[in-house]
């Protein structure tokens, strides 16, 4: 009898800082992850593809860069033609479901899903009732838009809410229309307390439904793929409590900006310390502003409680991850589900001066936490150095369920990384495109050094990341670094051409 293909679950939160995990920071509480990283293998050096959402997630279910899948930014749409994992794994037979935060659309389009321009169709329920796909490859889907009490709010999400006894949940969001997210406390200031039940919170929910469409492939018998997709802790920074009040804002250790390591870094970075931010003017037509160009200039109590927050948000999650995690044991399924956790990228919260997500490569937004359980294929309790990306999620999941990889998927299979073999990769590439302007740039890493270029202009940044953790000298113009700064150029160029798509291999001469 045929070997039954292994269970494959993708837990992913929104916009995780790669240092809050428990079994590295005592001072955030998240036991369920801290299971993960003692079952499994922690890999202290994954990177995103992109750093904002729409291009990572398609990243992760296309295994191609954003350049290459065309949802290259915010605002853009994965088209429904492009291949992905769901739609192989489907193919194959596996039961493929996503759960929770999607993002493969824009907000406002009114080609989409996920739009709410036009005929409103968020808060359309009875549109919802009667669509769970398939959507992207995925047979199930049941996603929400928002984030934290955000007016958009609706799809399947509002529907659980109803349907759980929660029949005035709109008084919980802001009301329809939708308002702009200019709240003052958005994304510069601390948040609170959410008088919104943990009953009915969203990380409830996303927890509650991936364990349903776990039950419901194992009474099918057949093995599953799971993208169960929290929201937070992306901000707004609101939680209920008793999450709200875990921790004390004057514990946190936020990030502080070094006294002159803007000096050496090209101009937007020390603007983003002054009121009248020079680049926040910067928008092309049709394609709206760079996305965290303003001033971030900032209070440190209100980035004190933010992080507060912020990590409340976080243990919030936590618990209901562990409540999946605790299904696949009662299941007895664990044993036979690869489980993968990560973020779609990584979040600032004063370091460097610079809040939320901006267009600054620093550690802080590109790395991401990295666990992978695989019992009895994976070292449990281990760490590695090994290179990861988002964008090897895909290539890797098709060959752990047995199955070719496409030629046009540019990602890695770390499947033999994972299990103790060699690297799969000696880099990474984050790409972070915004039009026709200055701010499409590329970053490339190794062990040892990161280079961000950008395409128009002389400035750039390099960094030691052996010697300058911090990131807080840049090297770019630095005379004695003309030679290194040369051979990362040389290593870019081949990595550029190493990971170009081939949609199929040469079967003649001509």
């Amino acid at each position: 009898m045929a070997k039954r293909r292994p269970n494959i679950l993708l837990i992913t939160s929104d916009q995780q800082h790669y240092s809050t995990l428990g079994t590295i920071n005592p001072r955030i509480k998240t036991p369920a992850l801290d299971r993960l990283c003692e079952q499994g293998t922690r890999f202290e050096r994954a990177y995103c593809p992109n750093p904002t959402c729409t291009p990572t997630r398609a990243s992760v279910i296309t295994g191609m860069y954003p350049s290459q899948h065309g949802a290259w930014s915010l605002g853009t749409k994965l088209f429904e033609d492009v291949p992905t994992l769901g739609g192989y794994l489907t193919a194959a037979g596996y039961y493929t479901s996503l759960i929770g935060k999607a993002h493969f659309q824009p907000l406002l389009t009114r080609y989409g899903y996920e739009s709410i321009e036009n005929q409103s169709l968020l808060p359309d329920l009875d549109y919802w009732r009667n669509f769970h796909g398939p959507w992207y490859g995925f047979a199930h889907v049941e996603t929400a838009r928002m984030h934290g009490d955000e007016s958009h709010v609706g799809q399947h999400y509002a529907i659980w809410m109803e349907e759980n006894g929660l029949a005035n949940w709109k008084d919980y969001f802001f009301p329809w229309p939708p308002r702009p997210t200019n709240r003052p406390d958005y994304y510069t200031h601390g948040g609170g307390a959410w008088d919104l039940p943990e009953r009915y919170h969203y990380s409830t929910w996303t927890a509650e439904r991936t364990i349903a469409q776990i039950e419901k492939a194992d009474e099918q018998d057949r093995p599953f793929f799971i993208w169960s997709s929290f929201h937070d802790p992306h901000p707004p920074y609101i939680v209920p409590e008793p999450w709200a009040h875990m921790y004390d804002p004057a514990d946190m250790p936020i990030g502080r900006l070094s006294p002159g390591e803007h000096q050496a870094n090209p101009p937007h970075f020390a603007a983003t310390q002054t009121q009248n931010h020079p680049f926040w003017d910067q928008a092309l037509p049709g394609e709206g502003l760079v996305h965290g160009s303003g001033s971030h200039v900032h209070a440190e109590q209100d980035v004190r409680k933010s992080m507060a927050i912020y990590y409340g948000m976080i243990s919030l999650m936590d618990r209901n991850i562990g409540r999946v995690l605790d299904c696949l044991d009662q299941g007895g399924l664990a044993q036979d589900t690869l489980v993968v956790f990560s973020t779609d990228h990584g979040h600032f919260l004063g370091h460097h001066g610079l809040i939320a997500k901006a267009i600054h490569h620093y550690e802080d937004l590109l790395r991401v936490p990295f666990i992978v359980r695989y019992p009895g294929r994976v070292r449990a309790g281990g760490t590695s150095q090994a290179i990861q990306n988002l964008v090897d999620l895909s290539p890797t999941f098709l060959s752990a369920a047995g199955l070719e990889v496409p030629c046009a998927m540019t990602g890695r299979n770390q499947l033999p990384t994972w299990q103790g073999g060699p690297a799969a990769r000696d880099y990474s590439v984050t790409e972070n495109h915004h039009g026709n302007c200055k701010f499409h740039m590329r970053t490339f890493v190794n062990h040892r050094y990161k280079i961000t270029v950008y395409r128009d202009g002389n400035d750039g940044e390099l960094f030691d990341l052996r010697d300058d953790p911090g990131e807080v000298r840049n090297l770019w113009h630095d005379p004695s670094a003309a030679a290194l700064k040369g051979d990362l150029l040389h290593q870019f160029m081949q990595a550029t051409l190493r990971d170009e798509p081939t949609r199929m291999p040469r079967i003649a001469w001509a």
